[in-house]
C-alpha cells in the first residue's frame, strides 16, 4: 500500500489525520502526501488545531480531513 493510500484508508476510517499520526504510520512527510493527493483530485481540507505538548506548553498543527459534499435537494 502506497502512502497515499494508507494516509485515505486513515481518514476514512478516523475521519482526519495529523502529522503526530502519520508519524506513526511511517509517513514523514504528511503536508507532501497531502500536496500528491490534492493534485489528483481529492478534495482533502486543513484546519488549524490547538495541542497540548508534553511540557504543558500550547502549539498549533494541521488536521487534514475530506470535505464532505453536501447533499443536494
Amino acid at each position: 500500500m502506497t502512502q497515499c493510500e494508507t494516509i485515505l484508508n486513515y481518514i476514512e476510517e478516523h475521519g482526519s489525520i495529523t502529522a503526530r499520526q502519520a508519524y506513526k504510520l511511517g509517513i514523514m512527510r504528511l503536508a507532501s502526501r497531502i500536496s500528491d493527493l490534492k493534485k489528483a483530485g481529492f478534495d482533502i481540507k486543513s484546519d488549524t488545531i490547538k495541542v497540548k505538548c508534553r511540557d504543558g506548553s500550547v502549539s498549533y498543527v494541521s488536521r487534514y480531513s475530506m470535505n464532505k459534499k453536501e447533499a443536494k435537494p
